[in-house]
């Protein structure tokens, strides 16, 4: 009778395998939308006047994958595709002899991103029938898509596109809770509220450029409703 070889190679197979369907049965995938309020925080010196001037309906929508390594913890990721933005304002006036420097505006802006959060969540045991309370804590790492000014996305003047105002790249925080509601052997619908608060600058050094400082920085802040289903 020939006998088998277990080579390195066999096992590993062997191993990715049984890995993969054991943690196919810990993995939960699912969709979800999230409208949301979003505003633009601003710093920058007093004297710029440069302000946050409103918020902005913003929306989300996308795919998540929630993967437990205990009953009640799981490892919380996805491919989130967001529209953020808001309201700015600056009236900047300052006086040098008889010259007198003015910078005053305002801009609608819209950022439309790839996200891919990275959180873990945190859930209770049920609290009725199937219903489980959860939290969320982690962070995004956001990948700029489009952007619009004041509903545009060519500035007039130049010619250029507006994502070149603003960094390719964003990093967030995200903090979270709701409620997951068993429907079945497999199937969850889940609503919750979470913050999302940008980390990074996303002014490509635009604004900086027009009061020539470069410690002015705009960041992003959404409050959404999220809803969904996990299958």
């Amino acid at each position: 009778m020939k006998m088998i070889r277990f080579t390195p190679l066999v096992l590993f197979l062997a191993a990715l395998l049984f890995g993969s369907q054991e943690a196919s049965a810990q993995i939960e995938i699912g969709v979800k939308v999230s409208p949301s309020v979003t505003s633009t925080r601003t710093i920058a010196k007093e004297q710029y006047n440069f302000k946050n001037d409103g918020a902005r309906v913003g929306f989300g929508m996308g795919v998540i994958a929630d993967y437990f390594f205990g009953a009640n913890y799981a490892f919380s990721s996805g491919l989130i595709y967001n529209i953020k933005g808001g309201n700015v304002a600056y009236d900047y006036r300052q006086s040098s002899g008889t010259t007198q420097t003015i910078i005053e505006g305002s801009d609608d802006i819209n950022l439309q991103y790839l996200e891919i959060p990275v959180s873990i969540k945190l859930f209770t045991n049920e609290i009725s029938a199937g219903t489980r309370v959860y939290f969320q804590a982690g962070t995004s790492l956001n990948t700029l898509l489009a952007a619009k000014v004041n509903d545009r996305k060519v500035d007039n003047d130049t010619g250029d596109r507006f994502t070149q105002r603003f960094n390719t790249f964003e990093i967030g925080a995200i903090l979270g809770a709701g409620v997951e509601k068993q429907l079945g052997q497999s199937t969850k619908l889940f609503g919750g509220l979470s913050y999302h608060r940008g980390l990074t600058d996303v002014d490509d050094d635009y604004y900086a450029s027009i009061f020539s400082d470069s410690k002015v920085e705009l960041k992003s802040s959404s409050f959404a409703l999220d809803f969904g289903v996990k299958f």
